[in-house]
């Protein structure tokens, strides 16, 4: 005999599929519980912006206003900058520092003004990117 039977195999199918439509409708599904919050206490802080610009030069931008030049750009160097902006971080220390990249400087320069406000201890550090088309 060269030929297997498959009829019994299609019938334990068919009851497995009975079962199971029978019984899906009888399982619960689970339910999480999400917390609930209010209504925030205080709007985000405005950020600061670190630019780094194409020839790899660095600007800060105060957003919020904190500092004298308002929300003017003010061309600082790298061993100045972190103690700036610990400096404008004083009233805020939650205030978060964002690092604008121009298009065209490396990559790198844009990860080693990162990684030296992490090393001053700087908190909340971010890129800043403009959305796509």
């Amino acid at each position: 005999m060269n030929e297997i039977n498959v009829v019994p195999y299609i019938d334990v199918m068919l009851v497995l599929l009975v079962i199971f439509m029978v019984t899906a409708p009888m399982t619960q599904s689970g339910s999480v519980n999400l917390p609930s919050v209010g209504k925030s206490a205080q709007p985000p802080a405005a950020p600061l912006e670190v630019i780094v610009k194409a020839d790899a030069s660095l600007a800060l931008r105060d957003r919020a206003g904190n500092s004298a030049t308002g929300s003017s750009e003010k061309t600082v160097t790298r061993s100045e900058l972190a103690a700036y902006i610990k400096q404008l971080q004083i009233k805020n220390p939650q205030q978060p520092v964002l690092i604008a990249g121009d298009k065209d400087v490396k990559y790198e320069a844009v990860l080693s003004v990162m990684d030296e406000l992490q090393r001053q201890q700087v908190e909340k550090i971010g890129l800043l990117v403009q959305p796509g088309k």
